[in-house]
């Protein structure tokens, strides 16, 4: 494919200076240098993926004062935090359409705006329906967050980083989660309410000084922002035709096609696509995640081991193992980080399901405690080094760029829809039989290894266009 002459030459006469300049004044290539633009760009965007752990992170630590200032029943606050999934369901449907018309960027307000309104309802909640409204918008931004953030940095980050970056979101919300589980210890419930404002103004003033998706742009045919956005986050003196016209080149392919429905994602064009991304989604979240994050402190006091000491132990592990997982991602490569995840995450269900048979029956009542602990603490640093980031960085670098918002958005509406179904399920798994229950999940992550090795491609080292050409002819 090629780019006639005569559009290269509108598209730099628009852009207000040559987009093409002579070869020997560029001093650097876009992989050699690492420009600062990239770098603000994705903090400012993954300030969206804190909010995200902000929004997961408030129910546990304000349970029993929000029970008791506002005279809730358990059925009540079980609404309160239930609703957050039903929120992020609604906020995964409409965020990939909202990504395609009004950008990366104005998605991102969208669900900042969501979340802002959100937090203050709750915190002037005098009942449980204020409580309940604010609680549903919050989780729709974050379903909003969920998709548009991943995506944004996919595909503005070059793709030496773009790994790295990517594991940004998964890295904030892990620490959001964790410090909001510490601080809620300290601070009411209402002043928790309102921390969770700050993220949302950084990231509102942020959004001011980044460039918008160069692909975006490119997507909607405005040539000079499009021009001007790469340069900017590839840096001045770099040479980016070659990226621009690869972009471009790839994209009027892609114009050339009809308008995507729901039922095109199904034909063989996308359907492997489709079937990695939501495939991915399906391993990350009925593996279990969010059955043992919910209830991690059950599943300790269960196993007769101090809460404390675990859930800080797990706090921890998460994010530590989460930067590490970060920092290999463009190294190892995805794949392998991927099957050592799952793999890991087999054995932490294997361990945690004899520790409860241990325990049902009376065998080795001492070395119970300390299985369950291993078993969570192994499954909490083997998810959070792969099954964790690994599908979000994929899931935003597969689908081509006419299709991400359909796919993107059937993709994180699948991972939410697991969230709830495994959370929801879980204590009936556990009154049916606890070993059984691990026994359950260590299965489903065996068959996601299987998964990757027959399905799962290497994504490492390569454009956005190259993945996507390969996977879908």
């Amino acid at each position: 494919m090629a780019i006639r002459q005569d559009e290269e030459e509108s598209g730099q006469e628009a852009a207000g200076q040559p987009f093409l300049q002579d070869e020997s004044k560029w001093t650097h290539n876009s992989e050699e240098r690492r420009p600062w633009m990239v770098y603000l760009s994705s903090l400012v965007a993954v300030c969206g993926s804190y909010e995200f752990g902000t929004c997961a992170g408030y129910s546990s630590p304000t349970q029993s004062a929000i029970i008791n200032d506002l005279h809730l029943s358990l059925a009540e606050f079980s609404l309160f935090g239930s609703i957050l999934t039903f929120g992020a369901m609604i906020g995964a449907i409409t965020s990939g359409p909202i990504g395609d018309l009004l950008g990366r960027k104005g998605a991102m307000r969208v669900a900042t705006g969501a979340c802002v309104a959100g937090w203050l309802t709750i915190y002037f909640a005098q009942g449980v329906v204020a409580l309940d409204v604010g609680r549903f918008a919050t989780g729709y931004g974050m379903g909003v967050f969920s998709y548009v953030v991943p995506v944004f940095i996919a595909e503005i980050a070059p793709k030496n980083l773009r790994g790295a970056l990517t594991t940004l979101n998964q890295f904030m919300i892990c620490t959001a989660v964790s410090i909001s589980f510490i601080i809620g210890n300290v601070l009411s419930w209402r002043t928790l309410a309102l921390t969770a404002l700050v993220p949302c103004v950084i990231l509102t003033f942020g959004l001011f000084f980044i460039p918008e998706s160069p692909r975006w742009l490119a997507k909607e045919r405005r040539q000079k922002e499009f021009e001007m956005a790469l340069r900017k986050l590839r840096g001045e003196d770099v040479d980016v035709s070659q990226e621009a016209a690869e972009i471009q080149d790839f994209v009027t392919t892609l114009e050339q096609l009809p308008k995507p429905k729901v039922t095109d994602l199904f034909q063989r064009m996308y359907l492997r696509s489709v079937i990695i991304g939501v495939g991915l989604m399906v391993c990350q979240q009925f593996g279990g995640i969010n059955s043992i994050c919910f209830y991690v402190a059950n599943i300790f006091e269960s196993a007769g081991f101090s809460v404390f000491v675990g859930t800080i132990s797990y706090a921890i592990i998460q994010v530590v193992v989460t930067g590490i997982g970060g920092l290999l991602m463009d190294k190892a490569g995805r794949k392998p980080l991927l099957l050592v995840s799952a793999s890991g995450l087999v054995l932490g269900c294997t361990l945690d399901a004899i520790a409860f048979y241990l325990r049902e029956n009376k065998l080795a009542i001492q070395a119970a405690p300390l299985l369950t602990v291993a078993g969570v603490l192994v499954y909490i640093g083997s998810f959070s080094i792969g099954m964790g980031p690994v599908p979000w960085v994929v899931m935003s670098e597969i689908f081509p760029i006419n299709i991400k918002g359909l796919a993107g958005s059937m993709a994180t509406l699948t991972n939410w829809f697991g969230a709830w179904a495994c959370s929801y399920t879980f204590n009936f798994l556990m009154a049916w039989s606890s070993y059984g229950t691990f026994l359950i999940y260590a299965v489903v992550n065996a068959m996601a290894i299987g998964f990757v090795v027959l399905i799962v491609p290497e994504t490492k080292g390569k454009s956005l266009e190259q993945i996507q050409a390969a996977i879908n002819g």
